[in-house]
């Protein structure tokens, strides 16, 4: 059978398009406006390209710092760094992104992605200008994909806050926007954690296919075992706040998670595993919540702080801006926050006392070892954050390809 293709819309550093690429379909554009996101996208591609040459001692070398991206990507055909669109999709731009994205005339299987989504999050959507929000009409720049390039199926990602956003009247639209197009239209919530990601991340997901191969809404293959953040994070050397490797040797060896779902898949050595600083008020406030965590599974409150570790007087408002992560089940859903501080995404172990690191915020997120985040920390941080776990992805993506077969 012919190998299925996509377009990745909004595509963040590519998470969702992983998933995809694993289950065996091939990327024909990914577009997507910040630029280090970009160029995590173009070196993950050039990964994909190397494994299919049996070449990857040349990505190693990179990812370790021996040499440069632009000696690096000197390797590589235009049309793998080129098939990457550093641009914001909006009226301005969209007629030449279609000039750019050249499909050989060839059909377009599925289109994939999900806009950005901090105006139906909790928090964006207490703003009072929810509904001149740009944001929430970009699924009018996903629907003209649909119309240029008519794909059989697509998959669209979101917060489960789009569901309820100005009172339910967004979807609603988005709904019949895309019925209006050509497609039958079904979503559903999907939990992260039921696909082998470490992790309570609830997403919609809303699938569309075309009226004369409808579908409905795919059932998805969940798997039988939950695993915990302690097997995701336990073969990862210990660390202290500040502290962090380029490139470093696995601690021990690999266990039956990161076996089975091929986090740790063929390299010996674990990049970016780096911690950020922090400062001793807030290591006294990190290791009373660790302790209140593992030894009683309280989260700590910050009124309930001594007062020589309180830094403001507000204790009605982000009174839990200080949460340790389950090591012993599923951690709380990773965000873009975590890359302006990482006081809600404290390291379980008492002894290391810190945040977690760039690897383990990617581990959480299901990404595998040998996948590289371009930027800087704060970048890298940002992108896993705003990922779709490429183990989830891939899940829609094997049942997908499935239906997409029968078609």
């Amino acid at each position: 059978m012919k190998k299925l293709n996509f377009i990745d819309l909004f595509a963040g550093a590519s998470g969702m398009s992983e998933g995809f690429v694993k289950a065996g379909y091939i990327p024909v554009a990914h577009i997507e406006m910040n630029e280090e996101a970009c160029y995590t996208i173009k070196t993950r591609a050039a990964y994909h390209y190397l494994k299919s040459k049996k070449k990857l001692n040349l990505y190693y070398s990179y990812i370790k710092k021996e040499i440069t991206r632009e000696e690096f990507y000197k390797n590589f055909p235009d049309e793998i760094l080129n098939a990457v669109i550093n641009i914001e999709i909006d009226d301005n731009s969209i007629k030449d992104i279609f000039k750019k994205i050249n499909p050989q005339n060839q059909e377009i299987d599925l289109i994939i992605g999900g806009p950005p989504c901090q105006a139906y999050s909790l928090l964006g959507r207490h703003q009072d200008n929810i509904e001149n929000d740009p944001r929430n009409k970009l699924y009018i720049q996903y629907g003209r994909f649909l119309k240029q390039y008519s794909p059989r199926a697509f998959v669209f990602e979101n917060v489960p806050g789009l569901l309820s956003a100005n009172k339910g009247q967004h979807f609603k639209n988005l709904k019949a926007y895309f019925r209006k197009l050509g497609y039958e239209v079904y979503h559903d919530t999907l939990d992260a954690s039921d696909y082998g990601v470490v992790q309570a991340r609830k997403r919609i997901i809303i699938v569309g296919w075309k009226k004369e191969a409808d579908f409905g809404f795919p059932d998805f293959v969940k798997t039988k075992k939950k695993y915990t953040v302690n097997d995701a994070f336990e073969d990862l050397p210990e660390l202290k706040p500040g502290e962090g490797y380029q490139f470093i040797n696995y601690k021990n060896k690999k266990n039956s998670y990161l076996e089975k779902f091929e986090l740790r898949n063929g390299i010996d050595f674990v990049t970016q595993h780096i911690s950020r600083p922090h400062n001793e008020r807030d290591l006294a406030i990190y290791k009373t919540a660790i302790q209140k965590w593992n030894n009683q599974a309280i989260r700590l409150r910050y009124p309930d702080l001594p007062e020589e570790l309180k830094t403001h007087k507000n204790e009605s408002s982000f009174i839990d801006r200080y949460k340790v992560v389950n090591g012993s089940g599923s951690s709380h859903t990773v965000v873009a926050h975590i890359a302006k501080d990482g006081h809600y995404y404290i390291h379980p172990d008492e002894e290391q006392c810190r945040s977690i690191s760039v690897r383990e915020a990617a581990r959480l997120q299901s990404f595998p070892d040998d996948f590289y985040f371009e930027g800087s920390r704060s970048a890298a941080f940002k992108q896993i954050g705003n990922a779709v776990p490429p183990l989830m992805a891939y899940a829609i993506a094997k049942k997908m390809k499935e239906l997409l077969w029968q078609i």
